[in-house]
C-alpha cells in the first residue's frame, strides 16, 4: 500500500470518530460509513465475527512433537523494530522499503540477517522495487551491485521445504504479487491487473505455508484484496496464509472453507444498496440468514465435541506500520503450528 505520511510526520492515533467519514480507503471505515454502505453487511458481519471468535481453534499442532513458533512481521518501510519476539522461523511480506532502492533494502536484509531466527524467510512488495526489473530505479539499474541475503531465504513464486526440531518439516509457497493499485504507475513492482489474476492453479496443493504481500479479497483487506488469491485459497486450503500490504487490515481471523464462510464472502462481494436498498427483499437477505445460522450451527457442533471441519486454517495480516504511515504502530503476529 503507498503511503502518503509526510518525511517526520507523526500518525495520529485514534483520530478516526465513528460518527465521521474516513479519509481514505486505506483506512478502517468508520461505523457510519458502514451503516450507509449497507446496515444489513454491517449487523451481520458483527454477529459473524463474534461467533467466528468464540469456535474452535483452526488447527492445533501435532500433541507428539514440537510446535513450531512462526513469527510473522510485514510492511516494515525502512523501519528496524526492536521488540521482534524469538522463534522457529521469521517471515516477513514484503515492503521492506518506502523507495525500493537497493541501497534501502539491504540495510532491511542486513536487519533481518541479525535476527537470531533459526529460518528467516523474505519476500518482496509493492515498494520494493529493486526485486521486479520493469519498477527498479535508475540508479539501480546502472548499478552493478546485488543484494546480499546473508543467509535468508528470498522467496519470488517459489517453494520451500523447511526442516524443525522433532522431525517436523513445513511446506512454504511465497509471491508478492498484488492487485493493481496504482493504474499503469511502473514505480510499483510485481502489479497485475485485477482482471488477470496470476493465482488459478499457482501455489502447490501441499502448502502448509502461504506467504503473500497481497491479502486475499474480504479478509483483512479493507475490500481491496484480490479475489483469484481467494479462490486458490479455497483450493489449497493451507494451514497458515501471512500476507501485509494493507496496513489497517493488521490482525488475524480463523478460516474454515464452510457455508458460514461461503455465505460471508457472497454477502460482501454482492451489491450494496445502502440503507434505503437494504430494506428491500433481496438475495442478500438470504445470504445474511445463512451466515448467521451456519455460523451457530457450526459452533454449536463444535462444542458439543463434533466440529465440522478439519480443514480450517489461520489468515494473518502482519503489517506493522500503523494505517495509511510509515510509522510503526502493529506487533508482530506470533502462531504455533
Amino acid at each position: 500500500m503507498a503511503s502518503t505520511q509526510s518525511e517526520g510526520e507523526e500518525p495520529v492515533w485514534g483520530s478516526q470518530w465513528p460518527w465521521e467519514r474516513r479519509p481514505s480507503i486505506y483506512d478502517p471505515p468508520t461505523l457510519l460509513d458502514e451503516l450507509l454502505s449497507s446496515p444489513l453487511q454491517l449487523f451481520t458481519s458483527r454477529i459473524y465475527f463474534a461467533l467466528l471468535h468464540l469456535r474452535e481453534a483452526p488447527f492445533k499442532p501435532p500433541q507428539n512433537k514440537p510446535s513450531i513458533r512462526i513469527v510473522c512481521i510485514s510492511d516494515t518501510h525502512n523501519n528496524l523494530p526492536s521488540q521482534i519476539p524469538d522463534g522457529d522461523l521469521l517471515i516477513h511480506c514484503g515492503d521492506l522499503t518506502n523507495n525500493g532502492t537497493l541501497s534501502e533494502i539491504q540495510v532491511e536484509l542486513d536487519w533481518l540477517a541479525s535476527l537470531p531466527h533459526k529460518h528467516k524467510i523474505v519476500i518482496a512488495g509493492n515498494h520494493d522495487s529493486y526485486f521486479d526489473p520493469k519498477s527498479r530505479r535508475l540508479e539501480d539499474r546502472k548499478s552493478e551491485k546485488k543484494p546480499n541475503f546473508r543467509g535468508l531465504h528470498y522467496l519470488e513464486g517459489e517453494s520451500l521445504t523447511l526442516k524443525f526440531d522433532g522431525g517436523r518439516s513445513l511446506n512454504l509457497y511465497a509471491a508478492g504479487d498484488i492487485p493493481e493499485i496504482s493504474g499503469h504507475d511502473d514505480d510499483f513492482a510485481f502489479q497485475y491487473p485485477r482482471t488477470k489474476t496470476p493465482w488459478p492453479n499457482r501455489i502447490p496443493i501441499e502448502t502448509d505455508v502461504l506467504i503473500t504481500h497481497t491479502p486475499p479479497r474480504y479478509h483483512l483487506d479493507l475490500d481491496l484484496g484480490c479475489d483469484g488469491l481467494l479462490q486458490e485459497l479455497w483450493r489449497v486450503k493451507p494451514r497458515l496464509h501471512v500476507c501485509g500490504h494493507i496496513h489497517s487490515g493488521h490482525g488475524r481471523r480463523k478460516l474454515f472453507w464452510d457455508q458460514s464462510q461461503t455465505a460471508y464472502e457472497r454477502l460482501l462481494a454482492s451489491r450494496k444498496n445502502g440503507i434505503l436498498g437494504d430494506l428491500i427483499p433481496s438475495s442478500r437477505w438470504l445470504d445474511a440468514v445463512k451466515v448467521i445460522w451456519y455460523s451457530l450451527t457450526n459452533l454449536i457442533r463444535a462444542h458439543v465435541g463434533r466440529p465440522v471441519t478439519e480443514e480450517g486454517g489461520l489468515l494473518i495480516n502482519a503489517a506493522m506500520v500503523y494505517r495509511n504511515t510509515t510509522k510503526i504502530g502493529n506487533p508482530p503476529e506470533v502462531v504455533e503450528l
